[in-house]
């Protein structure tokens, strides 16, 4: 048989020819074909579900595992790197401020507020520390780079002051009146109220989104739950103990966990935020009240009001490991942790007097006088971005 040559250029022709139709083969209708050495067609992309969104405005977390990254010893921010160190004592039955210098542990200077102060509160800017004249119905400016006050803003009946994770809203815990007030944070304008049912709202925190946060009610025993941009009530409950007075509430760092201290269950109620299910009691001490997060996230100090101690809890062993007791007794109420996380300051409701307690030892550094009825004071400046309010919520 004779066998005929084709000329080179036809060979080559033809050899392209039939890679194309074979590689082309079946593909016609499925996107680009297989590439040459892989092993089998390309699987789809695999689908991640998004991560629920955040609250709208809001600084994202340095750290989606630990809401109080940002609090780190002496991270300051560049707004309040420049500010005195100071605390700042709301005395509710003096009508004062005693501002104490933390070096010399001396009262340095008194200041003439409204009628019965109860927390001393940073804006969410952190430029600004709101007095918050319960009685007296104002809200009076210190500014804490020059420690001055300014003129008082009329606001009713502001038991307690937070601000939205985003620094749209001030919201005025209205405890008397029955209401959580939103307002315009630098103003304090009115924007919405929103009426409750239970009595005494007054301490709160934020979920790690931000999306809600959860309030107690001192004088019904029960806490609620608040959609922060629809500025609504989306959950209420009533404690399972006869008596219940909820006080201070903190979020734990995961942001799964939510504590709820109670004078007079004499501990913190334990409850998942985002179910908002039934809390489960943990016994600390007489008079649980105030909860204070340390610098680096590990620990909570609570401080029980009615024996004159303090609790560690350990967030990673999920229980209390510690208990300091104060000298001569006394009445640790609210507070907050120096910028450098090595000292523990708290009023003492009931003795006229401010403590400073080290943190490593649990040993008492100093007992200052102070006016009568020292409640929330605020230690400044402190880490963190920005003030969620109460003494001191940094994120």
């Amino acid at each position: 048989m004779t066998t005929t040559r084709l000329p080179r250029k036809a060979t080559v022709l033809l050899a392209g020819l039939v890679l194309a139709a074979l590689t082309g083969c079946g593909n016609a209708d499925k996107g680009p074909a297989e590439a040459l050495g892989s092993k089998g067609p390309a699987l789809p992309a695999k689908v991640v579900p998004a991560a629920p969104p955040g609250l709208a405005g809001m600084p994202p977390l340095l750290d989606p595992n630990d809401v109080y990254a940002a609090d780190r010893p002496n991270k300051l921010s560049p707004v309040v790197k420049d500010f005195p160190s100071r605390v700042y004592v709301p005395n509710t039955n003096s009508n004062t401020v005693s501002v104490i210098d933390p070096v010399t542990y001396k009262v340095i200077d008194t200041i003439p507020v409204g009628v019965q102060p109860q927390h001393v509160v940073p804006s969410w800017d952190m430029k600004t520390l709101w007095v918050n004249n319960n009685r007296g119905h104002t809200l009076t400016p210190i500014n804490p780079a020059t420690g001055e006050a300014g003129k008082p803003v009329e606001v009713h009946d502001p038991y307690n002051l937070y601000f939205t994770p985003n620094g749209k809203y001030a919201i005025v815990m209205a405890s008397m009146d029955k209401e959580l007030v939103f307002r315009d944070p630098h103003t304090m304008d009115r924007v919405k109220t929103v009426p409750v049912t239970c009595f005494g709202v007054n301490h709160a925190d934020f979920s790690a989104d931000g999306r809600y946060f959860i309030v107690s009610c001192e004088f019904s025993g029960e806490l609620l739950k608040v959609d922060t941009e629809k500025m609504e009530v989306v959950g209420q409950q009533k404690l399972p103990f006869e008596g219940a007075m909820p006080q201070d509430v903190k979020v734990s760092p995961d942001g799964k966990t939510f504590y709820v201290a109670d004078m007079m269950a004499h501990g913190m109620w334990v409850l998942g935020g985002d179910k908002f299910e039934t809390p489960k009691l943990l016994p600390t001490g007489k008079g649980c009240h105030g909860l204070y997060v340390s610098r680096d996230s590990k620990e909570m100090y609570v401080s029980n009001r009615g024996e004159g101690s303090v609790s560690v809890f350990d967030f990673t062993q999920n229980k209390l490991t510690k208990k300091w007791e104060l000298p001569d007794g006394g009445s640790p109420d609210m507070g907050g942790v120096s910028a450098d996380g090595k000292v523990l300051w708290l009023s003492g409701r009931y003795n006229s007097e401010v403590y400073a307690i080290d943190t490593t030892s649990g040993k008492q550094l100093a007992r200052i006088p102070v006016g009568g009825g020292p409640h929330g004071l605020a230690v400044y400046p402190q880490p963190g971005r920005y003030s969620l309010g109460h003494t001191g919520i940094f994120r």
